[in-house]
């Protein structure tokens, strides 16, 4: 990243909410993204490339219009502020268990064709990744240091995992692309959206 462009949150609060901790496997697609293997054998991911793709995906998501946006989120972690991520930018979000068919069969009450699908983790979520794919739909990821790249159009390097992780990075989306669209600020978001309340509560 430019070192003078300062980080959208300070690193020691990437830090405290776990965002930069790897697990203890690493895939060759993410090899560009780690920083350094601890003694314990976790991967910790770079947070300089966590802070710049969450800079690109809010110019990207913005290119959209929010209710084309679909997130999804299998994993119990990430299904709070993932709904809470859509809500406050005007997304859909589809959490917990994934139809099939949602995205590829007009015929279920649950059909939705998005322009952009964001998931919480491409492992988990695999089957809205699969009709994503299948209907040409690109798609964001967070993307912790044991997946894999295919059929993920941008990365989110970031520990996928962790409830205050999740929280963060969807607290951050939100904020990035609403100040974007200059619906907020800084001091105005961390006054009315407490990121306490994204964390899970399972």
């Amino acid at each position: 990243m430019d070192e003078t462009i300062a980080p959208l949150v300070d690193f020691e609060t990437y830090e405290e909410n776990a965002v930069n901790i790897g697990t203890q496997q690493r895939s060759a697609d993410m090899m560009k993204f780690i920083q350094e293997v601890r003694d314990d054998g976790l991967y910790l991911i770079d947070l300089n490339k966590t802070d710049e793709r969450i800079r690109v995906i809010t110019k990207f998501l913005n290119q959209y219009e929010p209710e084309q946006i679909v997130v999804t989120s299998a994993r119990q972690y990430g299904q709070r502020p993932a709904r809470k991520f859509a809500e406050s930018i005007g997304a859909k979000s589809l959490v917990g268990r994934f139809i099939p068919g949602t995205f590829t069969n007009p015929k279920l009450p649950s059909f939705y064709e998005p322009r952009v699908l964001v998931v919480t983790d491409p492992a988990a979520d695999q089957q809205a990744v699969r009709e994503a794919v299948g209907s040409g739909v690109p798609i964001v990821a967070i993307c912790d240091a044991n997946n894999n790249l295919r059929n993920v159009d941008i990365a989110l390097p970031a520990n996928n995992k962790g409830r205050r992780s999740l929280a963060l990075l969807y607290w951050l989306l939100s904020r990035e692309v609403l100040k974007q669209k200059e619906k907020t600020s800084d001091d105005t978001w961390a006054e009315e959206n407490n990121i306490d309340d994204w964390e899970s509560t399972f």
